[in-house]
């Protein structure tokens, strides 16, 4: 007899397990995980201690598990923190399939919720507001237009904007700079820059005046010019020369989560902004999975998005990426190679020995 059953063959026991070990997040919903000595159910990744797997079977969900006689966790609240996921999704899926604003109060409704709760529930879960992140997919689909359309007018429209003025808001939040600039490769922004020589290798720190928007080893002037055509680049000043050495003894000393002592001009899609929100919330010593970033970032079956946005992250040490790990605790992928993620995870105190190395986003 296995050690570890489960009540139908659908749900794969041995990856169950695996996710239930590592307090996987992305994995509540998916099933109920029942402890026999108790008779208690629980989500995957109730904080509770771990039984033994001979004490283990796994359900498809808290019905079935409450027909086997098993009674609900008071601790992680299984189903009643299912059902929140579920109306978090679907949301989402609500936001993203309209072309028109959808009010609080209209997106509650549908999902079975009060607003003010609902509001609550859905920024616990994706770092951000509704409205926040119906604002972030504009954003995305006015990038999409700009590249895609001659006329800025028509890219905003055809976006689904309702005014120019909201287009220019969304975009100076999300995309960091306006539709114009945007279009021009950067037209109008000033940039700072400098690379230093650090343990780890030399280290290009770039600025706006909003705030960093480009850290990276093994680069410089001329990569940063590729990526920013049209902008003007300046001499730094006093303050940029502080930001570089706070930037730069993050090699040396990772400072602890949040980043809130350092000003940020990250670019991106809603999604990986989502996703490099999340890694902002990983304190030093510690890691989260990919499965646990992406559900941090609303979208718990986007693995594999959420392990390419950790790649696409433009600011390498300030947003943490090298603190996501693969689920079974082995090292995975990073842009500037395993060594140097290995380094910086021993200098916080989480090195340890890893099975192997892959890309970001391989689970």
């Amino acid at each position: 007899m296995n050690a570890v059953t489960m009540d139908r063959p659908l749900i794969d026991a041995a990856a169950a397990m695996a996710a239930f070990e590592a307090r996987d997040r992305a994995s509540d919903g998916a099933f109920v995980v029942a402890v026999r000595t108790t008779h208690i159910y629980c989500r995957p990744s109730c904080p509770a201690r771990r039984p033994r797997p001979e004490n283990i079977a796994f359900y498809a969900d808290g019905a079935a598990a409450r027909a086997a006689g098993y009674r609900p966790c008071l601790r992680c609240r299984p189903d009643e923190a299912s059902r929140d996921e579920r109306a978090v999704r679907e949301a989402i899926r609500l936001i993203e399939a309209s072309e028109e604003r959808v009010g609080l109060e209209d997106l509650a409704r549908a999902v079975g919720y009060a607003p003010h709760h609902f509001h609550r529930l859905f920024k616990r879960d994706t770092g951000l507001t509704p409205a926040a992140f119906a604002r972030g997919l504009r954003a995305d689909r006015l990038a999409r237009q700009l590249d895609e359309t001659d006329s800025v007018t028509e890219a905003i429209y055809a976006a689904g904007y309702e005014a120019p003025s909201r287009a220019y808001a969304d975009a100076r939040a999300v995309l960091g700079m306006t539709p114009s600039a945007w279009r021009a490769g950067g037209a109008g922004e000033r940039i700072r820059h400098a690379v230093v020589q650090t343990s780890l290798g030399p280290l290009l720190v770039a600025a706006t005046d909003k705030g960093l928007c480009r850290v990276a080893f093994d680069e410089g002037e001329a990569d940063l010019r590729t990526r920013f055509p049209g902008a003007t680049f300046i001499a730094g000043d006093e303050g940029f020369e502080r930001l570089v050495e706070a930037v730069a003894a993050r090699v040396e000393a990772p400072a602890p989560a949040p980043v809130d002592d350092l000003p940020l001009d990250m670019r991106g899609t809603a999604f990986q902004q989502a996703i490099w929100r999340a890694l902002l919330t990983i304190p030093a010593g510690e890691t989260r999975s990919y499965a646990e970033i992406a559900a941090m970032a609303g979208r718990p079956k986007a693995v594999r998005a959420a392990g390419t946005a950790c790649g696409d992250n433009g600011l390498v040490l300030v947003v943490p990426c090298h603190r996501v790990t693969r689920a079974d605790g082995a090292l995975g992928g990073y842009a500037y190679g395993p060594a140097r993620k290995r380094m910086l995870l021993e200098r916080e105190g989480k090195g340890r020995p890893c099975a192997d190395v892959r890309r970001d986003g391989d689970e």
